[in-house]
């Protein structure tokens, strides 16, 4: 834990000022929250003097923002308090603000009446340290303790206490915390345990044991799986350890998850130093979830080569089947010279038959007749599956090689309709745990139960006298093949691992399930406390009332942007959809002089310290400031895809500097927090809530592919993109221009797996209501959970009319509906499915706000459409029902139409920026290993949120001076420009941070900026 000042650090100081610092109101804020409501005249009325009813209404509207109290004077409010005594009292002469102290509490006191709200006195305190204790257990990071009271003191409505009071309750907890992982962590582990953790720090020859186990596989090779195997087999015995010691805990596995991160970023020097139970405690988690990780790598690497060989199989059998059928027509010309043999008169008619065959022989051979007349007369259709299966025999050396390892190394298992592929599964391992090969088992040896009906016929041969014979390797792929196909439906599993364990094991276990009404009321789920009777019937009010409107308005022609158009004999409708109006790279920022990157990250840096959230890696233990000029340069390296290395030869600060910072400052979770801290300053500046679109924020997310130059295990191969090449994809969620969370991801995964993973872990101020995405984020769940944690999702569908065809549904049966509607729904919906399996449903949602696994691992399983059991077919049916909702206000409402695709484009235009900070290299990735990629992500959007912090707080000032000067269209039209602009940053060149950074005077370059005619450079 980081402390400052003898209390822990939660929050820089812009984001305590946002919090708990006394609000500035502009004109329109003022407007709003001074406004008083008639209960709010009633209260004033009680009060007497005129003084005492400006401060009351002072209050009222710092409370309703802020929902806190504040003391102040005149001098401090003086603009506010001249507004509400010219709104309220104008003949009123206001000289002070003295009111007494009584007067002062009894006004809190009518505020707190008014808004239902309470003090938080002893009791409340008390539920608070308890709260924070329950999140602890959940996260270890002081922020996500600090949101989730936040978020607990919102829901139960009461005046959260001061920041040091929230400081000692965080840090109390926190360290309750620790000392209750400590005390379970001695008690349970024997001498033994001990010695063998503290094993993994001792100096073993070349490298300690501990940094071997940090390196994962660069690849699928034969070899690197091979040491991964031999790293699993090192700490096995450490791996059941924990696996038996760590439920005990009663941690989140995202808590599991942060201390073995730790491990990652301590020296092993650094981790000696620790506690010895802290150190066994971090240890034992880095165990558990490498152990877990390096069967998730096993079974990707599984999953890769046999997608792998099957494709190759495919395209050999493909050009095997045209090859024959080229050949089949190349020999019909000379069919043709054949079958004038019958007709030639020259030919005389006693001529024998076999000179005549003799002749007919010479123009084609006999075996090509045969075939020319087979493929004539019965139009033979080539066996292109049999032509695949003779391509895996060729393959056989290949898979035994790659394969092999990991079936022996998995502790396999399945779901009860696979039982016979298990059986297989134990015969194989079986036999090559003896060294023998399947040709020497007799037929009556091999489990046969797993085999489809469709593969049968190509797994034996036949001898000639008709003897049916298996053919062994072909049977030992077929195994793979749908191990394969059972990992990516989730009907094969291992315990041991993330992301292919059962999805029974990522849900919330069975004891703590029992006290689900507990877990469900400390979440602040208002959807899953109501009677899922009432909530159907709410909805089947709205989606049946909403059906008939739409089509009401369609008819009549309200909707003038719905239009029917007739292609042939078919009707189609069409929307049409509007333009949208944001430039990136805007011309109004062309007229600015050039500035250079580092230059912009101290500006930056000076208004909302997030160089601060840097802190040393040993924390607490060492008080080494960080150099902000090396820190700034080692972020440009890595932001830039430039590199350390190519940073100290092209600037003047040596590679050793930028090492050693880089590795004592530069981490995951520091950068998070300094993009969060830039984010809420950017959210603070004036212009920022114009950029909400329909009056809330909406979000958008979506992937942009970046092309590795090494091979990491999680590069994967896109032709599309890449060509013969492999990339990873960077997952970033925009809102109102801004990018507010993250995620680096393989190219192969499916982007609606991530979207409620990168909503709900998003820890910044910036809290979209509404997201959309492409229709790569759409699946069969994502509407559910969006809906159950209070987001609106609205994708952009790639073919509207289609998916209206197949995925609009009523509560009635489409029979019942008026057969003149254009809108029909295309099957009824069964709400009493969802009835009988709204509890296992909760349990999912517990489940994803608990993060007991990874949000993205659940929704992938969820989506999987091999899985059908009810409580997915009921989640699937809930998700219907709010996707139909979506879809019809989606035909009806063109300002939502609209919106959506202006969030879209916002992400685009992010995507740009964002690809033009990465330039280095020309694009293509140089890192070495997954986490290193992901630095370079959090880099990379620290500068361009710092770069679009920059262009935000230009528009910011330059409309608080066209507003002050009255220009009303002016003003207008500063509000429609974007901020994604980059063309008077300077990201190249040679960098000279030594030197200092390049002043930049705010109010002279708006001063500049104001002399543009704004309407001359808009239409430009």
């Amino acid at each position: 834990m980081d402390t400052t000042g003898g209390r822990l650090k939660i929050l820089g100081d812009d984001e305590i000022e946002a919090l708990y610092g006394l609000p500035h109101f502009n004109d329109d804020e003022r407007h709003e929250y001074f406004a008083l409501s008639p209960t709010e005249k009633a209260a004033l009325e009680q009060l007497h003097s005129i003084k005492s009813r400006i401060y009351f209404i002072l209050q009222l509207g710092y409370f309703k923002s802020h929902h806190l109290f504040f003391v102040f004077d005149l001098p401090e409010v003086e603009e506010d308090a001249r507004y509400v005594q010219g709104a309220y009292f104008p003949e009123f002469h206001l000289d002070d603000l003295d009111i007494t102290k009584v007067t002062r509490l009894r006004q809190q006191s009518l505020v707190l009446d008014l808004f239902r709200y309470r003090t938080c006195d002893a009791r409340q305190r008390q539920a608070l340290a308890q709260k924070a204790q329950h999140a602890a257990r959940i996260s270890a990071k002081p922020v996500f303790v600090f949101r989730e009271l936040m978020h607990y003191l919102k829901d139960q409505r009461i005046v959260a206490p001061g920041y040091s009071s929230m400081q000692d309750i965080v840090s109390r907890a926190l360290t309750h915390e620790q000392e209750r992982l400590a005390n379970v962590i001695s008690n349970r582990l024997d001498q033994s345990h001990r010695e063998a953790l503290d094993r993994l720090l001792e100096d073993s020859p070349g490298l300690y044991e501990i940094t071997q186990l940090r390196r994962e596989p660069k690849d699928f090779s034969a070899s690197e799986i091979k040491r991964e195997i031999r790293r699993g087999e090192q700490i096995r015995d450490l791996y059941h350890l924990g696996k038996s010691l760590l439920p005990d805990l009663g941690i989140s596995q995202e808590s599991v998850k942060y201390y073995a991160s730790l491990v990652g970023y301590y020296s092993v020097y650094k981790l000696k130093r620790f506690e010895e139970s802290t150190a066994h405690l971090y240890l034992l988690c880095f165990v558990y979830h490498r152990y877990q990780r390096l069967h998730d790598n096993l079974m990707s690497t599984l999953i890769h080569h046999v997608r792998r060989y099957r494709e190759a199989a495919k395209t050999v059998a493909k050009d095997r089947v045209y090859e024959l059928r080229s050949e089949g027509n190349e020999d019909l010309d000379r069919v043709g010279q054949l079958l004038r043999l019958f007709t030639d008169d020259g030919i005389p008619q006693l001529t024998p038959f076999h000179a005549v065959r003799t002749q007919a022989f010479r123009i084609l051979e006999r075996d090509k007749i045969d075939f020319v007349a087979d493929h004539i007369t019965t139009k033979v259709k080539f066996d292109e599956t049999a032509f695949q299966w003779e391509h895996v025999d060729e393959l056989a050396p290949q898979f035994k090689r790659h394969l092999r390892p990991i079936l022996l190394t998995v502790d396999w298992a399945a779901s009860a309709g696979h039982t016979a592929l298990m059986e297989a599964v134990e015969f194989l391992k079986d036999a090559f745990h003896k060294g023998r090969s399947l040709s020497q088992y007799p037929p009556a040896a091999f489990p046969l139960q797993f085999m489809p009906d469709t593969a049968k016929r190509y797994l034996y041969s036949q001898d000639a006298i008709g003897h049916r014979h298996l053919l062994p390797d072909r049977y030992e792929f077929l195994g793979y093949r749908l191990l394969r196909n059972g990992l990516e439906a989730g009907d094969v599993f291992c315990r041991d691992s993330v992301r292919f364990r059962s999805f029974e094991d990522d849900l919330i276990d069975d004891d703590r399930w029992k006290d689900k009404d507990h877990l469900i009321a400390n979440l602040g789920l208002p959807l899953l406390k109501q009677p899922i009777q009432e909530h159907l019937a709410e909805l089947e009010t709205q989606l049946e009332e909403r059906l008939s409107q739409v089509n009401q308005r369609i008819a009549s022609g309200d909707n003038a942007h719905f239009e029917m158009k007739k292609r042939g004999s078919q009707t189609r409708w069409t929307l049409h959809y509007p333009r949208s109006t944001e430039l990136i790279n805007h011309p109004y920022f062309d007229s600015l002089r050039q500035v250079d990157i580092s230059s912009v990250l101290h500006f930056v840096n000076r208004h909302c310290h997030f160089m601060d959230a840097f802190d040393h890696v040993l924390g607490r233990y060492v008080k080494q400031e960080v150099d902000d000029l090396t820190l700034a340069a080692c972020l440009i390296a890595w932001g830039t895809n430039m590199g350390l290395g190519r940073m100290g030869e092209v600037s003047d600060i040596g590679y050793q500097a930028l090492s050693t910072t880089s590795d004592n400052f530069i981490r995951l979770e520091t950068l998070k927090t300094a993009n969060d801290r830039v984010s809420n300053a950017i959210a603070e500046l004036p212009i920022f809530g114009h950029y909400d679109l329909g009056e809330a924020i909406h979000s958008s997310s979506d992937g942009q592919k970046f092309e590795t130059r090494i091979h990491t295990i999680n590069a994967r191969h896109s032709p599309k993109y890449f060509g013969l090449k492999k990339g990873i994809v960077s997952y970033t969620l925009v809102a109102n221009h801004v990018p507010i969370n993250a995620e680096i991801i393989g190219a192969n995964d499916h982007e609606s797996h991530y979207v409620f993973d990168i909503l709900f872990n998003n820890s910044t101020d910036i809290q979209p209501e509404i997201h959309s995405t492409d229709t790569h984020g759409t699946n069969e769940v994502n509407f559910a959970i969006l809906n159950m944690f209070g987001y609106q999702f609205a994708p952009r569908y790639r073919d509207i009319y289609d998916k209206v065809g197949e995925a609009l549904y009523g509560f009635n049966h489409p029979s019942q509906y008026d057969e003149n509607w254009v809108l029909k729904p295309v099957r009824k919906l069964t709400p009493k499915l969802i009835i009988e399996e709204w509890e296992n449903i909760q349990r999912i949602m517990v489940s994803l706000a608990l993060k007991t696994t990874t949000q993205s691992t659940i929704v992938r399983k969820l989506s999987a459409f091999a899985r059908k059991n009810k409580t997915r077919r009921a989640l699937w049916e809930y998700d219907n029902i709010i996707r139909s909702l979506y879809l019809l206000d989606y035909i009806d409402s063109p300002p939502l139409r609209r919106n959506v695709q202006r969030a879209l484009n916002r992400g685009e235009s992010y995507h740009q920026l964002r690809r033009a900070v990465s330039h280095a290299n020309f694009g293509k990735l140089c890192f070495k290993t997954e986490h290193e990629q992901q630095i370079w992500g959090e880099c990379a959007r620290l500068i361009t949120n710092c770069i679009i912090y920059y262009n935000v707080m230009l528009l910011s000032n330059l409309l608080t001076y066209k507003e002050a000067a009255g220009d009303v269209q002016g003003t207008a039209l500063i509000k429609q420009i974007s901020p994604v602009a980059w063309q008077h940053i300077n990201l190249y060149g040679r960098y000279e941070f030594r030197n200092g950074p390049e002043a930049i005077d705010i109010n002279e370059l708006v001063r500049e900026l104001a002399q543009l005619p704004v309407q001359q450079v808009m239409a430009s």
